[in-house]
């Protein structure tokens, strides 16, 4: 199996489970305060890295430094996102918000980095004969 396919689904599986267990709080408690965490998890945690990863497993894509750094990138930007946004939103610790616009933000910078990179990949596919 390939290397980023193989992290990238691993990690796709962790914000699945996270999703999945913040969706069964939210309907036992019947508070909704989770629900843009929730949904992001799952969109961009459990969506996007899935993705990534068959994309990965189909495609013929040589290991470089840029397919590197789109997959830390992406793991690092979903979790960065998804926790500045619990931290933002939530304010479960009372941090500052110069603390939670950090990862809020710099979380989603990096995704949104990983996504350009993403595309920079998608230009070199090989040709399949």
């Amino acid at each position: 199996m390939n290397k980023n396919s193989k992290t990238l689904l691993r990690f796709a599986g962790v914000f699945g489970l996270i999703g999945a267990m913040l969706g069964a709080h939210m309907a036992g408690s019947g508070s909704y305060a989770f629900r843009p965490v929730h949904a992001h998890i799952l969109v961009v945690g459990w969506l996007t890295l899935f993705g990534w990863a068959v994309f990965y497993k189909v495609f013929q894509t040589t290991e470089t430094v840029l397919t590197k750094l789109h997959v830390w990138s992406a793991i690092i930007g979903s979790v960065g996102l998804t926790v500045g946004m619990w931290l933002y939103m939530v304010k479960p610790f009372n941090l500052p918000d110069s603390v939670t616009l950090f990862f809020y933000i710099g979380g989603g910078v990096a995704l949104l980095g990983s996504f350009f990179m993403f595309f920079l990949i998608t230009l070199f596919i090989k040709e399949e004969k």
